[in-house]
């Protein structure tokens, strides 16, 4: 049985993930029956939604990696102590296809049981997420005119 609190497991994924590691590396943070979720509209967001073992979770930052670019990642701090921690920080992406830039706060939920992440929750601006990746003609018309 592994001491590792989620505090540690959630640091050290963190650091891997600012490091560059391979998104196989990444995934091996995580528990094979990892609960594993990210909410928003998964038909505009293709790298969204729930995701299962490892294999999803390497899938997850392998589309994360060929869809976008990250410009900056910033944790702010990481709450919690035992088997459960959140992570509070911000982020900004540029979506490839796009062009468009997401600028975030975010939060994470994260459980572990033996040293491995079994639940991983993110909490971010779902709209902001969608709307830098929707295509020109998906996207809401805002109209600032006058009524007529």
């Amino acid at each position: 049985m592994s001491t590792t609190t989620a505090r540690e497991a959630a640091t050290a994924l963190f650091e891997k993930l600012l490091a560059g590691a391979a998104p196989h590396e990444l995934a091996e943070h995580f528990d094979e029956d990892v609960d594993w979720f990210i909410p928003g509209d998964t038909s505009v967001v293709p790298w969204i939604g729930r995701r299962t073992g490892r294999a999803g979770v390497a899938e997850f930052y392998a589309q994360l990696a060929a869809l976008t670019r990250a410009e900056a990642l910033d944790i702010a701090t990481v709450l919690g102590d035992g088997d459960r921690c959140v992570v509070l920080g911000s982020l900004r992406t540029t979506v490839l296809a796009t062009g468009r830039e997401i600028e975030t706060d975010f939060a994470f939920d994260i459980g572990t049981r033996d040293g491995l992440i079994t639940r991983y929750r993110m909490f971010e601006d779902t709209l902001a997420v969608a709307a830098a990746c929707a295509s020109p003609a998906d996207r809401p018309v805002t109209g600032t005119g006058t009524p007529g």
